[in-house]
Formats: structure tokens, C-alpha cells, sequence
């Protein structure tokens, strides 16, 4: 089984996710033994973000880190798990907001696919990059 990045760069699908954890040095975390829950934003979720701010944030490593790390929350949180949850911490020490009163939702972002598992933990598929206050 692969890991969280293996997983991302062979999906295809996360394109800008993995370039972005590139840039902020944070591969060899994800590649470490978590196990990690990463609600993980598509290329489409990232091209909501206009341009100019994308790639302002991708030349900026500590605002980058910092919203990645909003994206991911420490141990293993199954689908299951997620929807019995109001909120969970992140990695980055501040919490999202998780609501499944219809469908899930983590703070604005809809999970829209879930339970990928790997072999340091679990990728659930989000549709917006979501943004630490």
C-alpha cells in the first residue's frame, strides 16, 4: 500500500496539492508514520483560489504550511468517525468545523469522496481548499 503522497500523485487528481506540499517541505512528513487523516482539496478546490493569490501563497512557505497543515488532522479518522464529529483538531492546532447534517462538510468544504486508505492513513476528497482563521 502506498503512502498519503504516493497516493496523491498517483490518484492524479492532486496535482497542486503535492506541488504545494513540495514547496512547503512537508513530503517527508506526509511520507512519515502518521497515521494521518488529510481532507485533501482536487485541482478544481485549488482553481477556485484566484491566481494571483495561489501562487502568492506558494511563494510564501509559513502562510502555505500553515493552511496545509489545516488540511490535516493527526491519526487515523475513518469516514464513520468523521460524520459522529463537530469538529476536529489539526496538525496546524487550530479545529474544523465538521458538519454532516447533509452530506459532510468540513468548515465550507464538501467531502466528496472518502476512506482512502494508505499505508500511514486516510485521504478524504474535499472540493474547496479550505483556510485557517
Amino acid at each position: 500500500m502506498k503512502d498519503i503522497i504516493d497516493t496523491a500523485i498517483s490518484a492524479g487528481k492532486f496535482n497542486t496539492l503535492v506541488t504545494a506540499v513540495k514547496q512547503a517541505g512537508l513530503v517527508e512528513t506526509l511520507k512519515g508514520e502518521g497515521p494521518f487523516t488529510v481532507f485533501a482539496p482536487t485541482d478544481e478546490a485549488f482553481e477556485k483560489i484566484p491566481a494571483e493569490t495561489l501562487n502568492a501563497l506558494l511563494a510564501d512557505k509559513k502562510a502555505l504550511t500553515n493552511v496545509l497543515t489545516y488540511h490535516v488532522v493527526a491519526g487515523k479518522v475513518m469516514a464513520a468517525d468523521v460524520v459522529q464529529l463537530a469538529s476536529a483538531e489539526t496538525v496546524q492546532g487550530q479545529s474544523v468545523r465538521i458538519n454532516s447534517s447533509n452530506g459532510v462538510m468540513v468548515d465550507n468544504a464538501k467531502v466528496v469522496m472518502t476512506d482512502i486508505e494508505t499505508s500511514n492513513g486516510v485521504i478524504h476528497v474535499i472540493d474547496s481548499v479550505i483556510l485557517p482563521k
